[in-house]
């Protein structure tokens, strides 16, 4: 090698070049790095209030009633979205719902009509959570647990797992699907909870 072709590729120039590449490189892998982390909680924030709105009574304060309770669950499906229960327990329970009509129409034969024995206490605890995105697509699975009690005094323990889908839509994240499966259900005691609200006035301004 000539001293010539030495000294050019040596040159500050070709370093400064090479600097300045690696300084691109790490700041993009940053870049893709935080945009997972946001992802991931937005998913989990949508996820959360899933749940929230599912809580009875609603802890969402000023809600006017089921319907309205079903819209603001509605505004976190898309529009091509699936709900279904699978398994030995809820396949034959909840079947499957595919789109916004079907879903709806699965949340208003819950809560439409009033039955009897009322449900009075309704609550979701999110443990065991895995997300996983990939782009503007991603899943996450969960476990989660929830105590019913009834107006006559009945009550169970239920939990199940959710292996749920989203998608970034408009650079929001929506849920894609929702898939669920018994893990168990158990009985409780009559008079198990006592002292328990008949309306959440916790987010009230």
């Amino acid at each position: 090698m000539s001293l010539e072709h030495a000294a050019t590729s040596n040159s500050p120039t070709d370093d400064q070049g090479r600097r300045v590449a690696a300084l691109e490189e790490t700041v993009a892998g940053l870049v893709r790095r935080v945009g997972v982390l946001e992802a991931e909680a937005e998913i989990r924030r949508v996820q959360a209030r899933y749940m929230f709105l599912c809580d009875t009574p609603c802890p969402e304060f000023g809600v006017g009633g089921d319907d309205e309770r079903i819209d603001l669950i509605m505004a976190l499906y898309t529009d091509d979205a699936v709900w279904e229960g699978v398994g030995e327990y809820y396949d034959g329970q909840f079947g499957r719902a595919e789109g916004a009509d079907a879903i709806r129409a699965h949340f208003q034969r819950f809560w439409g009509e009033k039955k009897d024995p009322e449900l009075l206490l309704n609550a979701h605890y999110l443990t065991s959570e895995q997300i996983h995105v990939d782009g503007d697509e991603a899943t996450g699975q969960w476990i989660h647990m929830q105590p019913w009690l009834f107006s006559d005094g009945k009550a169970l323990l239920r939990s199940s797992r959710l292996n749920n889908a989203f998608r970034r839509e408009d650079n929001t994240w929506r849920i894609t699907r929702t898939r669920t499966e018994n893990v168990f259900i158990a009985p409780l005691p009559e008079g198990w909870a006592s002292d328990y609200p008949s309306a959440s006035v916790l987010m009230k301004p």
